[in-house]
């Protein structure tokens, strides 16, 4: 995303996040169209099916042509792009293409990616295909892949029992955006629906206040960077840094599983292994909340709430 990848390099990622412990790799087909799926399926090919939980998409073709291109992918092979379409058949196409990029036999997760694109199909069709292939067998999950906490909500709410198993949330349950909290989350925990957090830096604001385009902004307004500062300037009064918080507040509500972070470069799973170690003492998160930087029902690592 944003900016070009090697082979060897991605190949250098992966094995660097194997060597490491993580068990678990999401991917999908409009990332970098098929590349990333190709890459992913080359790292991993070689390493033991039962030891790794890989998730990957539904929702997106890849195919010549396709009309439904997006300008985020560096370099992406020519000639292919990708088409929207949540109808069954589509579904099937879309995992035997994932397999055959990946070289696997199966994938674990299977997300209907951005459902809020054609809503109605993919809650008629493509959830239907997911959980056929769930009940044949051939995937051990349906999940959803949303940027939207209230679209994850309703399409629980409205799928055929038993549902989706889990949940892929962008975005929506961070330091910066607890949207998620207020009906997701609660109904996740309730049905035992994993959720997966991930954007949890904000598309890098938390990174390095900016500006410049970030969360969805050509230009970032001036009372979330306030906030933002606000909050890097906190986690450097308690000796924390602000990605190691953005990580691990996450896990403060029971619902959510894991956090899904992106990598590019072997040096960056390693920094984003010692951040999730990083030691938080329980005052940041009442700092937080004293300062009316976290709403004070908002559950944290600490268990404060």
């Amino acid at each position: 995303m944003f900016a070009s990848v090697d082979g060897g390099q991605a190949r250098a990622t992966i094995d660097a996040a194997w060597d490491l412990g993580v068990r678990l790799y999401d991917t999908a087909p409009v990332y970098g169209y098929g590349r990333s799926e190709t890459r992913t399926g080359l790292a991993l090919g070689p390493r033991p099916r039962d030891e790794y939980v890989l998730c990957t998409k539904v929702g997106r073709l890849i195919e010549p042509d396709g009309p439904d291109t997006q300008s985020i992918w560096a370099d992406p092979p020519s000639g292919v792009g990708p088409r929207l379409d949540y109808r069954y058949p589509a579904v099937i196409r879309s995992v035997e293409q994932s397999l055959e990029r990946l070289g696997l036999d199966r994938v674990d997760v299977l997300h209907v990616h951005d459902p809020d694109q054609d809503y109605p199909t993919a809650l008629a069709e493509a959830y239907r295909a997911l959980a056929d292939l769930r009940n044949a067998g051939v995937i051990r999950a349906v999940s959803l892949g949303v940027n939207h906490a209230d679209v994850a909500a309703r399409f629980i709410r409205e799928a055929p029992a038993p549902g989706p198993d889990c949940v892929l949330l962008a975005g929506r349950y961070t330091m910066l955006d607890q949207s998620g909290l207020a009906d997701l989350l609660p109904l996740c925990r309730q049905r035992e629906i994993a959720v997966m957090a991930a954007g949890v830096f904000q598309s890098g604001l938390l990174a390095e206040p900016r500006t410049g385009a970030a969360y969805g902004y050509s230009r970032v307004p001036d009372a979330l960077l306030s906030r933002v500062r606000a909050l890097r300037d906190l986690c450097h009064r308690y000796d924390v840094p602000p990605l190691a918080a953005a990580i691990q507040f996450a896990f403060g509500h029971p619902a959510v599983a894991t956090v899904v972070v992106g990598a590019r470069k072997p040096h960056e799973v390693d920094e984003s292994s010692a951040l999730l170690a990083y030691p938080i003492p329980p005052e940041l998160w009442r700092g937080m909340k004293d300062t009316g930087l976290l709403p004070e029902d908002v559950p944290t690592p600490s268990g404060d709430s």
